[in-house]
């Protein structure tokens, strides 16, 4: 009969270790068995817990034995300052959206959605058969699956041979950034637009050209003018509920913006992070309506799959493919033939429709929610619009907002949110926070709404 608990266990021979002399041997498993009348099993786990927290070390056939602990001192890593010298642009933060949550915190943070929006009996499943599979011990080709390749190809209106699949879609802003601009080139972007962009750009030194992007996007004029001014060849947009604004391109202004792009013979980076997260409208993706190759399509399957399967890939026409896939091979070699089987595996399930239309109304649902909390706990803050896909909401405080404190302010009681100057290029133009209504609890949506009410009001007082 099993009377103790692992933890139970554990406290004891905590208290005995406290004592014991290091490399002193613990009692065997037996002794320990039979002392608190216990599985084998369950001493088994109070010693493995009592090694992760470092106080045992276990010595295969021979037993377990208390740990020497290492004596504290200072290290001194001055010696590194002259190595490394001082970097050419200073290395940011991880982003806001990154950071983890604690249980107790109300994440509106996030970039990425709830466990509870993803399929994941789908992926949990897709994962075994694809284990079983040539997948898992075999090195796929270069440019990805050709099944795969098909998948996405049929997505863009492209053939699988423009198609080249990536270890996700950060790395495939890395290497487009690279491969097609060069360090020091120039690069045209909207503003505000996706952090993760900015980001890649500075990594591989290029100069960005902000233009500045509303709800419906931006002027074409306003592009017409920066490419002419800066020389620059390649514009990154995301045309279809763009982050953090939630703006989707009309059809005429998709393609007022194409002719300006054609007529400066340049290229459009298409990032359609969002197509599987639609809610009151349907992605038009440009790619489709391109012929002659201007259009570089990022399709990312992080967001609407699992954030733990890092797929995603380009979809580019003509040489310039070669130079993204030559690029992507020295960047990662290749990406895992498992994440890739078991990536195609959830999308070609019949289940897979079933989901999105789950998803849509569900993300529409939480969407309004948070709408709704924070036209009643934020009235002086504005929407700048109601998205009809994507994740989030970007909202703008009143003029001078100290947004960074305010954040603070939130996260002392409980609620994390990104301040907006992540996703400027440039100095921000106004305070805004970039909410997510896909991460937490939806049933949260209120009380965090009134934290952050609660939080500008005493910033404005």
């Amino acid at each position: 009969m099993d009377n103790g608990s692992s933890a139970a266990i554990a406290q004891s021979l905590r208290q005995w270790l406290a004592s014991a002399a290091p490399g002193r041997q613990l009692p065997s498993t037996r002794a320990l068995v039979a002392e608190h009348q216990a599985s084998p099993v369950t001493v088994q786990r109070a010693l493995r817990s009592l090694t992760a927290e470092g106080l045992v070390e276990s010595r295969p056939g021979v037993g377990s034995f208390v740990r020497a602990q290492r004596p504290l001192r200072t290290t001194d890593h001055g010696w590194q300052t002259a190595a490394l010298h001082a970097p050419a642009t200073r290395a940011p933060e991880v982003s806001v959206a990154l950071r983890s949550a604690p249980n107790d915190m109300i994440a509106l943070h996030t970039g990425f959605p709830d466990r509870s929006l993803l399929p994941e009996r789908l992926v949990r499943v897709a994962l075994t058969r694809a284990a079983r599979g040539d997948g898992a011990v075999s090195r796929p080709p270069v440019a990805g699956l050709p099944e795969l390749q098909a998948w996405f190809a049929e997505q863009a209106g492209a053939s699988a041979g423009d198609v080249v699949v990536l270890p996700g879609s950060q790395s495939g802003l890395g290497t487009i950034f690279r491969s097609v601009v060069g360090a020091g080139g120039p690069v045209v972007m909207e503003s505000p637009t996706y952090w993760g962009a900015i980001r890649a750009a500075a990594q591989a030194g290029l100069r960005v050209v902000p233009i500045p992007s509303g709800p419906g996007g931006p002027d074409p004029d306003d592009l017409d003018r920066a490419l002419e001014e800066s020389g620059a060849r390649l514009f990154y947009a995301q045309p279809t509920w763009a982050n953090p604004t939630g703006a989707q391109w009309s059809r005429e202004r998709a393609d007022a913006i194409g002719d300006v792009v054609r007529r400066h013979g340049a290229f459009l980076v298409e990032d359609d992070w969002a197509h599987e997260l639609g809610m009151t409208a349907e992605p038009m993706p440009l790619v489709t309506r391109d012929q002659d190759g201007h259009v570089l399509y990022l399709r990312s399957l992080s967001k609407s799959v699992s954030p733990s399967l890092r797929v995603a890939a380009i979809v580019a026409r003509g040489p310039v493919r070669a130079r993204i896939l030559a690029d992507q091979s020295a960047e990662a070699l290749y990406v895992s033939g498992l994440l890739q089987t078991a990536a195609l595996d959830v999308v070609t399930q019949p289940g897979w429709p079933t989901h999105l239309r789950s998803l849509r109304h569900r993300l529409r649902d939480r969407r309004d929610l948070l709408v709704a909390a924070l036209a009643h706990h934020v009235p002086t803050a504005h929407l700048t619009a109601v998205p009809t896909g994507g994740l989030n909401l970007w909202l703008q405080l009143p003029d001078g907002t100290d947004v960074t404190m305010l954040a603070r302010d939130c996260e002392a009681h409980g609620v994390l949110v990104a301040p907006g100057h992540e996703w400027f290029p440039a100095e921000p133009t106004g305070a805004f926070l970039r909410l997510s209504f896909a991460g937490p609890d939806p049933d949260s949506f209120d009380h965090g709404a009134e934290v952050i009410g609660e939080a500008l009001a005493r910033a404005s007082g």
